[in-house]
């Protein structure tokens, strides 16, 4: 089993992310409905300002406030929804 990491995580507009992971995918996730629960570490992140805070601590998505996203459920839920563009092999 290979540990997947996120590599790269660029903040876009509507509370989403995008992200390329250690296996060399990419995908975008929307947080708009993770961002909108009820509990105060996540009202922090509805200041556009602060969601764009974002950075890689560790291979995952962290903000300043401590929050942080695991890289591998990431990954499990983008492949789920099918929304993970895989790189080309190259025989």
């Amino acid at each position: 089993m290979t540990l997947i990491k996120v590599v790269s995580v660029q903040p876009l507009d509507g509370y989403r992310l995008a992200l390329e992971f250690s296996d060399g995918s990419k995908g975008e996730k929307d947080l708009t409905s993770l961002v909108l629960w009820d509990r105060a570490i996540l009202a922090e992140l509805r200041d556009p300002a602060v969601f764009s805070s974002v950075f890689l601590q560790r291979g995952a998505p962290t903000w300043p406030n401590g929050f942080d996203l695991a890289p591998w459920a990431l990954h499990d839920d983008l492949t789920g929804q099918n929304a993970l563009m895989r790189p080309s092999r190259v025989a």
